[in-house]
């Protein structure tokens, strides 16, 4: 209990303090510790969405076409994005494994960190490579001409942002697993506010830009992107504790064993991430075969349920590294707790989301346009039919982001993948083509077919964290 307790840092001592029989007290203990670590983290993944809801508000005043090209060019962009960083992102349970072990741990952190850094790169430029090739899937999935070349277009300026964004990422894990997530809720906050001012100078032309329209808007993230990494390097590097790690030093020196551990624990994660983003992305690209109206409806409803999404998913990300502290100072009653709270959290939060989309979608779609003007009776017609399933899948969702955080604070991701590979694209995909094509619900019964796909990750996900220990999860080697 002591070992644990120096080992696991001021998030695992909350919980130490009482004995192993008072069950209650250390689940209270465990509540308020998951919280404090994941409300800030779930702040700045809501700041983030409302870093894209900045640039969508922009470019819907544009038009139904602009908005349609920027949200299939973006679909691509954030597939790759999430997938490359949540790989690069493996660097966390890492992280918390060492410190749960042995705190400090000055040199595996860092080492783990500068690999992790390198692997950004790398994966960034692949990751521009297959953004390039939007124009060519576009003409061979059968989208309208214009709504290609206004894409092609605002993607060729987007991709340059992918790789600050990743390394962004790297040192959001690295600053969030080392007790520091309130840095991260600062830093994307001011992001926000870049993208906001970049996009009223840029789009409209403003502030003595030029006016540029959908081009404008990618100049912006372009922008927005530069200045984020820019803040997590001048916090770590003014942050004592950050500073201590020096993880910029010798930043030439390789260490293959731990890159060869990020990537092994990192590659499951990003394929899960990418079977779940994919199966997201392939539905703009479905819905651009049934109208430019449903694509405009469908982003609108999308960005509403993703906002709602970055809770649980701050949760999750709490839980890899609660679970991923105990993992390290093995402690099975530990890592236990955590998961379960966790799973309880991010649940627990999206009953209130999906009441908010059954007993107010109007003011949730009033965010981004308005709904009660007669220009958008079409529009809003088809997103509230949308929203009206989001409501539906919402505690699917926020069941299966927080289950697959435990897992991965076991380092468990490879049968996880699995699980996302089948729920994603056989039962999800399968159902969004066949109600979609099939029926007569068209852009619903695509939607039907993505809530098909989370409950089934939901509950495969959290059947599996109940089996831990049965399957040996949670016994870490000596």
């Amino acid at each position: 209990m002591t070992l644990c307790s120096a080992a696991c840092g001021p998030y695992a001592a909350a919980t130490m303090g009482t004995r192993t029989s008072e069950l209650k007290p250390e689940l209270r203990a465990e509540f308020g510790a998951t919280l404090r670590l994941a409300f800030p983290l779930a702040l700045a993944n809501l700041l983030q969405m409302l870093t894209y809801a900045v640039d969508v508000m922009f470019i819907a005043r544009l038009g139904e076409a602009e908005l349609a090209a920027s949200s299939i060019a973006v679909s691509l962009f954030a597939v790759v994005m999430w997938s490359l960083s949540s790989l690069t992102g493996a660097v966390a349970p890492v992280i918390a494994a060492a410190l749960g072990e042995r705190a400090p741990a000055l040199r595996p952190v860092r080492r783990a960190t500068r690999m992790a850094l390198w692997l950004s790169v790398g994966l960034g430029l692949g990751g521009v490579a297959l953004c390039l090739m939007l124009g060519p899937l576009m003409r061979l999935t059968g989208q309208d001409a214009g709504i290609t070349a206004l894409a092609t277009e605002y993607n060729v300026l987007l991709v340059i942002s992918m790789i600050p964004m990743i390394l962004a990422g790297t040192l959001r894990s690295f600053v969030s697993a080392l007790g520091r997530p309130i840095l991260a809720t600062a830093i994307t906050g001011g992001g926000v506010g870049v993208n906001a001012l970049a996009n009223y100078a840029f789009v409209f032309g403003n502030l003595g830009a030029p006016a540029l329209g959908l081009a404008g808007a990618a100049i912006a993230t372009i922008l927005t992107s530069l200045a984020i990494l820019a803040a997590y390097c001048a916090v770590i590097r003014l942050d004592r504790r950050l500073h201590a790690y020096r993880i910029f030093g010798r930043w030439w020196v390789p260490d293959w064993q731990r890159l060869r551990d990020i990537v092994r624990i990192g590659t499951p994660i990003g394929l899960t991430v990418l079977a779940e983003a994919s199966v997201f992305g392939a539905a703009v690209f479905l819905m651009g075969r049934i109208g430019v109206t449903q694509v405009a409806a469908h982003t609108l409803a999308i960005q509403i349920a993703a906002l709602a999404f970055q809770v649980p998913f701050g949760i999750g990300q709490a839980t890899t590294i609660r679970v991923g502290y105990f993992y390290g100072a093995r402690d099975k009653a530990g890592m236990g707790r955590a998961g379960w709270v966790g799973i309880a959290l991010g649940t627990g939060f999206m009953l209130t989301t999906a009441a908010a989309m059954v007993f107010a979608p109007q003011y949730l779609l009033a965010i981004y346009i308005d709904p009660w003007d007669p220009a958008n009776a079409a529009l809003v017609g088809f997103a509230l039919r949308y929203l009206a399933v989001a409501a539906a899948f919402q505690l699917f969702d926020g069941m299966q982001a927080v289950a697959a955080g435990a897992l991965r604070g076991l380092q468990d991701t490879r049968v996880p993948m699995w699980i996302a590979l089948f729920s994603y694209w056989i039962a999800g995909m399968g159902t969004a083509l066949w109600l979609g094509f099939g029926t007569s619900l068209s852009g619903t019964g695509v939607w039907l077919g993505l809530a098909a796909g989370l409950g089934c990750a939901a509950l495969l996900l959290t059947w599996r964290w109940r089996r831990r220990g049965v399957l040996g999860l949670d016994r870490r080697a000596a």
